[in-house]
């Protein structure tokens, strides 16, 4: 056992906790550590169960019973992705006495949101289990929260980090806004489902990991110039996620379900480390501003991941990055690169350049209060060879 000069440890604990013993304040004389300045406290929302795997549909039934979730689920799914996973799941759930409902969504709306919410409070379920790709995660996600009760993530698609993470893209009034709801408390992705999806949709999710890049570069500029808080070793995970997509991109191919495998992990990981943040900052930053000013201006936006990841080209750019590594890993991996690629106009990736920095305003990032000037925006596209 190792020594401690001093007794240290014990010194320690009673400057901590000295006036709970009834000590009073001399309890502090007696260490020789001053801990006046730590005061630093938090609090990390993290699934509890996460797995990853052919056929891991297959345990869904078991996960919901191993966390105790309850015996009445309500099962968010559009059409399409209870055929493809939900009926699986039922089936899992019916072999372990858990009561089940489906909730067939069109769209991951508002009004869908507080519906689920109602169906839930209204039918008494003790979970809620989103199965499908952002749309139905992301009802799941928000009614569970709104309702009170923790939700499982069964994607089909791993086309974006949400999957993993509290956020949820969700039309309101008209448009996609980002809200803050709660983190799955279990997280079922099953590689051979996901290997079967469109390959465009895994293309996509590796755009949003590799996007991580210039979110880490944007919050370190925030906590350098605006002292904002920031986690290393969620910076660090995040940054990790995006590495591995890059420096594997040559061997993330369709239909193949190591590749599904491969990117799974990575969302996880770019999850997790939001979680760690306690916000989304580790992957989302100007990249994210210009996707979604995207969204807003282009008559036909491409996909979330497929834009960020354009994004992150030009703002590496900014960020004095290595633009053209990003660029590279994207077009090994056949995810858009070019505005052409993506399905929109050349004035469209312009005119979300230059509006970019009024999204998410309190966010610092690489485009500062005032954005860029149209003449900027213009010669960023070009220079980057977006347009």
């Amino acid at each position: 056992m190792r020594a401690f000069p001093n007794d240290s440890t014990i010194q320690v604990v009673r400057v901590k906790y000295g006036h709970l013993l009834g000590r009073g304040p001399e309890a502090t004389a007696i260490g020789t550590l001053d801990t006046e300045a730590f005061n630093k406290s938090k609090a990390m929302e993290l699934p509890r169960n996460i797995v990853i795997g052919h056929d891991a549909l297959l345990a869904v039934g078991e996960v919901c019973q191993a966390l105790k979730l309850g015996k009445k689920a309500l099962i968010v799914a559009d059409e399409n992705t209870i055929k493809i996973a939900g009926k699986t799941v039922e089936k899992e759930l019916t072999g372990r006495k858990i009561r089940h409902s489906e909730y067939l969504i069109p769209d991951a709306t508002w009004e869908e949101v507080r519906d689920g919410e109602e169906r839930i409070r209204k039918g008494d379920f003790e979970f809620a289990i989103g199965v499908g790709g952002g749309r139905s995660i992301d009802v799941a996600k928000c009614a569970s929260f709104n309702a009170g009760v923790p939700f499982v993530s069964v994607p089909t698609a791993a086309s974006h980090d949400g999957v993993v993470s509290s956020r949820a893209s969700i039309q309101k009034d008209g448009e996609k806004v980002s809200i803050g709801a709660q983190t799955p408390i279990a997280v079922i992705m099953d590689t051979g489902v996901i290997a079967e999806s469109p390959f465009r949709l895994l293309a996509s999710g590796c755009g949003d990991i590799i996007s991580n890049l210039a979110a880490v570069k944007d919050w370190a500029l925030a906590r350098n110039l605006r002292n904002e808080y920031f986690s290393s070793y969620a910076a660090a995970l995040s940054e990790l996620a995006a590495r591995l997509v890059i420096e594997n991109a040559s061997t993330i191919k369709p239909r193949l379900e190591e590749s599904a495998w491969f990117v799974c992990k990575a969302l996880v990981s770019s999850g997790v480390a939001m979680s760690i943040a306690g916000s989304s900052r580790p992957a989302s930053g100007s990249e994210h501003k210009f996707s979604h000013a995207l969204d807003r201006i282009a008559k036909k936006p491409g996909l979330h991941g497929e834009q960020c990841g354009v994004g992150t080209i030009m703002m590496m750019y900014l960020h004095s990055g290595n633009w053209q590594e990003v660029r590279d890993a994207l077009l090994a991996i056949g995810a858009p690169t070019t505005a052409r690629a993506l399905g929109v106009t050349d004035d469209e990736i312009v005119q979300a350049l230059v509006h970019a920095h009024e999204i998410n305003k309190e966010r610092y990032t690489i485009l500062g209060d005032e954005g860029l000037t149209l003449e900027a925006a213009e010669r960023l596209a070009k220079i980057t060879k977006v347009v």
